[in-house]
């Protein structure tokens, strides 16, 4: 039986050459993270269409990894919170929505390997490619380089468990107030762009746009991670609002 067939894609129908390189150093930039194995990584932005060593082990275990990771950071950060709301806080950012919102800050869908007629289809856009992706580079950096570097990274990148909660009076933070006021106001919720990203490693220093389309309205913020240049770029935008509030 020849490979196409046995269900898989010709050489000559893919993406990309299978002997093709990946250039990851834009993406190690990005993520202050150097690899010791890049083939860890390259695995990591391979599609199931490309080639037979894929992503979806690696997302396996990375599905795992940011469930624990998100669960310990909310049991550390809500000492007083019950087992029900660390379970909301903790589902409310490891869904596709939130995994495939961070692949796309950090331009995944550029670097992954598809085949021929995935990449076709918009799979550089689709939310379950995306999703899935960036559970296998979660993976793929705590493969690398332990759990350490693994939570340093998601804490860089991802929502902060707990950022958008705020029922029986637990305090609310510039995003989660900003969001709730849209709400209020039947508007079109706040949109957060990765302008800049400047220094490696632990000296990161991130520039994050908070715009409100409706209201003409874009505000900056900076901080050592995406979540901190988020906060003041809502913060300020909270502050560009008092007047109509």
């Amino acid at each position: 039986m020849d490979a196409q067939g046995a269900g898989l894609e010709p050489a000559h129908f893919r993406a990309r050459p299978l002997d093709s390189v990946i250039d990851l150093s834009s993406l190690q930039q990005r993520i202050g993270y150097q690899f010791k194995d890049a083939s860890l990584a390259r695995q990591a932005l391979t599609h199931r269409s490309a080639r037979a060593e894929h992503n979806e082990r690696l997302e396996f275990l990375g599905d795992a990894l940011l469930g624990f990771l998100m669960a310990e950071e909310a049991w550390n950060a809500w000492p007083d919170a019950s087992e029900g709301d660390l379970t909301i806080m903790r589902a409310a950012v490891i869904n596709r929505t939130v995994l495939s919102e961070v692949a796309v800050a950090l331009d995944l869908g550029s670097l992954l390997e598809l085949g021929a007629g995935e990449a076709k289809s918009g799979g550089r856009q689709r939310e379950s490619v995306l999703s899935t992706a960036m559970e296998a580079l979660i993976a793929a950096i705590y493969l690398d380089g332990g759990l350490d570097a693994c939570r340093e990274f998601v804490k860089t990148w991802f929502p902060a468990p707990g950022e958008n909660f705020g029922e029986g009076g637990v305090h609310k933070d510039n995003k989660s107030r900003l969001q709730e006021l849209m709400q209020s106001q039947r508007r079109a919720l706040p949109g957060y762009e990765v302008l800049e990203i400047g220094g490696s490693g632990h000296e990161q220093q991130f520039r994050v746009k908070c715009m409100l389309a409706e209201l003409k309205i874009a505000t900056e913020g900076s901080g050592a991670s995406r979540r901190a240049a988020e906060q003041m770029a809502a913060g300020r935008a909270l502050a560009a609002l008092e007047p109509e509030e």
